[in-house]
């Protein structure tokens, strides 16, 4: 396998949102993001992180026997490497997630790989970075993920879902933001607008909160 990566870190945890929630996974981290979403989480991964061989990180990742493999940033899709890569964990036999922004072109992924793809909302400072064309691209086994810190997120979040027929076409996925939008408060919505989305909170701070590296 040709291409080099530029790496944040490899680990192993708990798979902290998504439809695999709670299932111990390799999360495989990638530098570099060319967007600077609000209440981003991982900014640490903008920067910094060591060049690998996409072979050094593909074994790195094997190393951890678990067959379920994440591969996020940063955004994975700003480096060409990510895609052979990606290819080569789904030839090894993993289950291989992608966390992508949804600024990016999802078509290149490769076949196979369950594709989790964000929706900015306006609280993020990012809406107008949306690929829209990725709606169109989606399959079930891919995720649609708004990451909401308001009802205004909320309300946006809602139309995007019904004006591209999102909950038909795979699992919806509305995301509070940790400390701007109450998980309880947003709960109260979906069920009162009975949506046909999902509450996805994220676990890995439930159950490691204030740690944000390696976990």
């Amino acid at each position: 396998m040709n291409g080099a990566l530029r790496v944040s870190e490899i680990y192993a945890s708990v798979q902290g949102e998504s439809t695999r929630a709670g299932e111990p996974c390799v999360f495989l981290r990638l530098t570099g993001c060319p967007l600077r979403c609000a209440w981003c989480d991982t900014a640490y991964a903008f920067i910094g992180g060591e060049d690998m061989a996409a072979d050094e990180a593909l074994q790195k990742a094997l190393s951890f026997g678990l067959p379920l493999v994440e591969v996020t940033g940063g955004e994975p899709l700003a480096q060409a490497a990510s895609i052979p890569l990606m290819e080569a964990l789904l030839k090894a036999g993993l289950t291989v997630l992608l966390e992508t922004s949804g600024a990016l072109d999802i078509s290149q992924v490769p076949k196979g790989v369950h594709r989790i793809v964000d929706v900015k909302c306006p609280g993020s400072g990012e809406e107008t970075r949306n690929r829209w064309e990725n709606l169109a691209n989606l399959t079930p086994d891919d995720e649609v993920k708004f990451v909401l810190s308001d009802e205004a997120d909320y309300q946006y979040a809602k139309r995007v879902m019904f004006e591209h027929g999102l909950e038909g076409k795979c699992p919806v996925l509305f995301s509070p933001v940790a400390g701007f939008l109450d998980p309880a408060q947003l709960a109260d919505w979906m069920v009162r607008d009975r949506l046909r989305a999902r509450l996805n909170l994220q676990l890995h701070k439930v159950l490691w909160p204030g740690e944000s590296k390696g976990r």
